[in-house]
């Protein structure tokens, strides 16, 4: 299992990023995978989640209405699109699955134990 996490950078509050996440070793329909991101001084949380039993996605609140999670199967990659950010969003974005996991709902990073590299979103004027 390995994930590759890309599309950060910076950009201007108000404005929209697309984080990817390419997977190999697996497919994105075997097991939930999800979105998590660190900020300097913080914990890791979990920003948005898809689970692979029933397609069901979960967002955390702070960014619901905001972010979209979406996989391509054909490229077996997973996506986070990001718009109207806010300096709260910048943190380390990373993707990450578990071979246990079918099901998003009551996991948090602690419960993932496959983890991309993470790919850093600055949100600054």
């Amino acid at each position: 299992v390995q994930l590759q996490a890309s599309g950060g950078g910076l950009v201007q509050p108000g404005g929209s990023l697309r984080l990817s996440c390419a997977a190999s070793g697996f497919t994105l329909d075997d097991y939930a995978i999800g979105w998590f991101r660190q900020a300097p001084g913080k914990e890791r949380e979990g920003v948005s989640c898809i689970s692979s039993s029933n397609g069901r996605t979960y967002y955390a609140e702070s960014v619901k209405g905001r972010f979209t999670i979406s996989r391509d199967r054909a490229k077996n990659t997973l996506y986070l699109q990001m718009n109207s950010l806010n300096p709260m969003d910048t943190a380390v974005y990373y993707c990450a699955t578990d071979q246990r996991l079918s099901d998003c709902s009551g996991y948090g990073p602690r419960d993932f134990a496959s983890w991309g590299q993470g790919t850093l979103v600055t949100v600054s004027s």
